[in-house]
């Protein structure tokens, strides 16, 4: 939801010639509308294909008011057609239509022949309409400290958390009741009918892990196989998700540190971990006195050091910006990260408007701002990194002007073999949750990154976690092993410090680009 420059994430910006109609395939008699589907291809993903769904806003009402879909697609190729493959990167907020062009060009060739690849901007979100933009500039520099630490300071965040919440409420009252997980599930099976299949493939990452489970529960009898990399923990949407995250997103900064300390003859920030983590600190107090560029204070610095927790593929660009503030006083790396990493622009307004009008409405989140206080400086006691950071980014749920739907119990005994793919140290997903889901799911099987610490693993570099995928996209084969585990990766190797022979761009690093952070 942040956006990124083009050497990180490969971004691809050039369309692809006219837009021509393709032929849509068949639908079942009585189904959706037929999609008409028109060339928007890009330099890096020529074959991709865009249409558009409209959709019930409340699907109670089916004659009611309608809302539109954007849909991608990258066609099959192959003789063999193993229908449609819905793709999702997260958030929620994040938009899914690129996600299609990096999966079928991902996957091994003889794989994504043999799908249709789907993406989808899920409602709101995007080229989907209306997109929610609750807020513009919500998110300008130089916001107030996080950390709490006067009543000054949680009077102005707490101002901002309401005021964002009432804007949303003054701007979407008609459409905020049916932002949420069920909604967004209904919507999915509307792509299906629309794409003329009786059951669906589907992958999701983060987020998009529970979107999935929430359709597999709603439409059992509609999945053919599903795949979840990076998986939520649907026990506890979304207030004890999300301190369970800032223990975790704890543990991804001291690795940093660590990994700091290993590269001293680069950074010259020393040997003792601990230590580099009081410059880091330092370096924080330091902005809150004067922020870099006039635009990087203590809040700013926090979110442009958080991806660095989702990926460790962006830490010698996060170092070398903290070793030239350290070490030179050269804020200019520093701000050209905080551009690259955390400055939100329009598409971030509208992902953020989403992931609040879904998480907030999904379920309860405390009304009174008495127990907020109270739990997350219990956690930062103990993981000060980015507590508060995260506090303040759901506090609008606080003050939410929508009632909450009660959670999805996604329980399940009806699936066909499913497929969770999670690494040891994620972050942004922790390691127990997907344990839980697999659990939950009778017929799953887990594949676990032992020692992986990044959030979003397969499709990223791993080749042990990406012929499991290959092999079940294939032909429904999963790993059986009878225990908590079914089949352990080990984790690619921590990345080396830049260098003039460093990639400019990597597989991983074009999957970061895309699932973005916060999901």
């Amino acid at each position: 939801m942040r956006k990124r420059t083009a050497v990180l994430c490969g971004a691809a910006v050039v369309v692809a010639g006219t837009f021509t109609a393709v032929p849509a395939e068949a639908n079942a008699p009585g189904s959706a509308p037929k999609l008409t589907w028109k060339s928007c291809g890009t330099s890096n993903y020529p074959t991709l294909q865009c249409a558009s769904l409209k959709v019930p806003l409340d699907h109670a009402n089916p004659q009611g008011q309608k809302i539109t879909l954007a849909l991608s697609r990258v066609p099959h190729t192959a003789k063999k057609y193993q229908g449609p493959l819905l793709v999702n990167p997260g958030g929620p907020g994040g938009s899914g239509l690129t996600l299609a062009g990096f999966v079928a060009s991902t996957l091994p060739k003889e794989v994504a022949a043999q799908y249709d690849v789907i993406g989808f901007d899920p409602r709101g979100v995007g080229k989907s309409k209306p997109a929610l933009d609750c807020k513009p500039g919500h998110f300008n520099p130089v916001r107030p400290d996080s950390v709490p630490s006067t009543p000054a300071i949680e009077k102005a965040n707490l101002q901002r958390a309401k005021s964002f919440a009432k804007a949303c409420g003054d701007k979407y009252a008609r459409l905020l009741p049916y932002i949420n997980t069920i909604s967004a599930v209904q919507d999915m099976d509307r792509i299906r009918q629309a794409l003329g299949a009786e059951r669906i493939n589907y992958f999701g990452y983060s987020y998009g892990t529970y979107l999935g489970t929430v359709y597999a529960k709603l439409f059992p009898e509609r999945v053919r196989r599903l795949v979840l990399d990076s998986v939520v923990d649907p026990t506890g949407v979304w207030y004890e998700d999300n301190l369970a995250q800032d223990y975790a997103f704890n543990d991804r900064h001291l690795a940093f540190m660590a990994w700091v300390a290993k590269n001293h003859a680069t950074y010259k920030l020393g040997t003792d971990p601990a230590k580099i983590e009081d410059k880091w600190y330092a370096m924080r107090a330091a902005l809150a006195k004067k922020p870099a560029g006039g635009k990087v204070g203590p809040a700013e610095l926090e979110e442009t050091f958080l991806p660095g927790g989702y990926y460790n593929g962006y830490w010698p660009y996060l170092a070398e910006a903290f070793a030239a503030y350290v070490g030179d006083k050269n804020t200019d790396p520093l701000v050209e990260a905080y551009d690259n990493f955390a400055a939100v622009d329009a598409a971030g307004d509208n992902s953020y408007s989403v992931y609040t009008s879904v998480q907030c409405r999904d379920a309860d989140w405390p009304r009174d701002w008495e127990q907020w206080r109270e739990d997350n400086w219990a956690v930062y006691a103990k993981a000060p990194f980015m507590t508060w950071s995260n506090a303040w980014y759901n506090a609008p749920c606080a003050f939410w002007p929508t009632d909450s739907l009660e959670p999805v119990d996604v329980t399940n005994g009806e699936l066909p073999p499913v497929l969770l793919f999670q690494a040891t140290g994620d972050a942004a997903t922790p390691y127990p949750g997907a344990v839980t889901v697999h659990r939950m799911l009778r017929n799953s099987s887990l594949v676990v990154e032992q020692g992986g610490q990044n959030h979003g693993i397969s499709l990223s570099g791993n080749a042990c976690l990406d012929k499991h995928l290959a092999k079940y996209l294939s032909d429904g084969t999963v790993p059986r092993s009878g225990g908590e585990v079914d089949a352990v990766c080990d984790a690619l190797p921590d990345p080396k410090p830049l260098s003039s022979t460093s990639p400019a761009s990597s597989r991983g690093t074009t999957l970061h680009g895309l699932l973005g952070f916060r999901g």
